[in-house]
């Protein structure tokens, strides 16, 4: 196995060496409009919630770095300092700006009162603004949750204890703990932990209408010209910019721009990524475009002349990220991305080819 990795790496190197990689400025944006305005309120994509003396170092740890691999942004806790009787302020802001919670449970987190005090602010906000919550079931079953069993049942009756003068904290954990276990999660069983965590990334992924790409896992982060570009793609650049990767097949271009693609997707309003231009028409490659990028299923385009212009409507007010996969042909770019003022501000375009006259 080792060596198998090892001659992967290699091969990776020997075929990168072959790759060239071109950046091209543009001219700032026609259009100033502000490219934090016009997104969501909404700061993560995922507030991951978790008891963190049982997870935080092995399973949930695994989950984080997932989540964050697919191009998901997510919220995780990691002061390990104790919050006190109160969940931080920051907290309970992430918990209001985050599109789904998920949360972890192993047979021990009704002993932590700072859990369940998040679990009832995640809930709260479930019932008034109808976020996602999905929760995940380690080694404990959702009966033993929404019912406070076994595990559950012990760490309970510390709490009537202790808290024996807030009896509502105590009543709003139960409550909150019932209804999350009646929501469809996700329970481990007897599976395999590495398959349930990727069955995880891609039910959020669904949830959250993303498109992944299945990228292979010895690649994921190692490639320093991978990194070049996600720096590139997150510098806070007001300029619209290109990059041309250019070789010849097999050398991994593709690869390099999935793998980008699924990092940086969050961070861009509207994004797509085109391939097969050379089986498609232009006509075909417009509709899919703009169908990406406006949520439409069906965008009618009676030629490319209109395609251009409906695609030029579309660019110019949305900070976007478009990769436009084995272009063949500099006629394929321009009906596509058209001219440089096409492009609002911050937007930013990946092209790979084969053709070194793109370059």
């Amino acid at each position: 196995m080792i060596r198998e990795h090892q001659r992967r790496e290699s091969e990776d190197c020997r075929s990168l060496k072959s790759l060239i990689f071109a950046r091209i400025g543009m001219a700032p944006g026609k259009y100033q409009e502000s490219y934090s305005s016009r997104f969501s309120n909404c700061k993560y994509q995922v507030f991951l919630s978790f008891r963190g003396e049982d997870t935080r170092k092995n399973f949930t740890d695994h989950l984080y770095k997932a989540l964050v691999d697919a191009g998901i942004h997510t919220f995780r806790d990691d002061d390990e300092i104790q919050r006190g009787e109160n969940i931080d302020f920051e907290l309970q802001k992430a918990i209001q700006q985050s599109k789904i919670s998920i949360i972890v449970f192993f047979k021990d987190y009704a002993s932590s009162r700072w859990c369940l005090d998040e679990l009832v602010m995640i809930m709260e906000r479930k019932r008034n603004d109808d976020c996602i919550v999905l929760p995940v079931f380690y080694d404990v079953d959702p009966s033993q949750v929404g019912r406070q069993t076994g595990s559950f049942a012990a760490a309970f009756v510390e709490h009537e204890k202790s808290f024996n003068e807030e009896k509502e904290r105590v009543s709003g954990w139960r409550i909150a703990l019932k209804e999350v276990a009646d929501l469809a999660g996700m329970v481990l069983g007897d599976g395999y932990e590495a398959q349930f965590v990727q069955s995880i990334v891609e039910k959020v992924s669904k949830k959250l209408d993303q498109k992944m790409f299945h990228v292979p896992l010895h690649f994921i982060g190692r490639d320093p010209l991978v990194n070049y570009i996600n720096s590139w793609l997150q510098d806070g650049s007001h300029d619209a910019a290109i990059v041309i990767l250019y070789g010849i097949g097999g050398v991994g271009k593709t690869t390099i721009a999935k793998s980008v693609f699924n990092q940086n997707i969050h961070k861009f309003e509207g994004k797509s990524f085109l391939s097969n231009f050379r089986s498609k028409d232009i006509v075909c490659l417009q509709r899919q475009l703009l169908s990406v990028i406006l949520k439409k299923t069906v965008v009618e385009i009676n030629d490319e002349d209109e395609g251009i212009l409906k695609i030029k409507d579309a660019l110019c007010c949305r900070r976007t990220l478009i990769v436009l996969d084995d272009v063949d042909k500099r006629d394929q770019f321009n009906k596509i991305i058209g001219v440089q003022n096409w492009l609002c501000k911050g937007s930013k375009i990946i092209v790979t080819s084969r053709n070194k006259g793109l370059l």
